[in-house]
C-alpha cells in the first residue's frame, strides 16, 4: 500500500504510516498484511493561499465547513476565510453533525 500526502495523527494512514501490524476497521481490529510505503512527496492538495485565491472567485456560502487538515490548521484556515473573504466559517468538533439546508 502507498501512502501519498500528509497522514493526520491518530487516522488509519497515520497509524499505518507508523508501523502499525493491525489497525481498528468497522469496531474490529484487522491485522496488516500489505507493505506499507509512505510516499509523502506526492501530495496533491493546494496550499492555503492557492485554496483562498480559488475560494475567491466563488459566492460566499452561508456557512463554510472546514473538514479538513489538523486542527490548528483548520482554525487557521477559517479564520482567513473570515478575515480575508468575509466568510462564516467553521471547525466542526469531532462527530458534530450539521443540518444542511436542501436547495430550492
Amino acid at each position: 500500500m502507498i501512502l501519498t500526502g500528509f497522514q493526520v495523527p491518530g487516522t488509519r494512514g497515520w497509524s499505518l504510516a507508523e508501523g502499525a501490524r493491525q489497525i481498528k476497521i468497522h469496531g474490529r481490529y484487522v491485522p496488516v498484511r500489505a507493505e506499507i510505503v509512505d510516499a509523502g512527496g506526492f501530495s496533491a492538495h493546494a496550499d492555503a493561499d492557492q485554496l483562498i485565491t480559488w475560494l475567491h472567485t466563488m459566492p460566499a456560502p452561508s456557512t463554510a465547513y472546514v473538514v479538513h487538515g489538523e486542527q490548528d490548521a483548520a482554525e487557521t484556515f477559517a479564520r482567513r476565510l473570515d478575515d480575508e473573504l468575509g466568510w462564516t466559517a467553521v471547525v466542526p468538533r469531532h462527530r458534530e453533525k450539521v443540518l444542511l439546508p436542501t436547495a430550492g
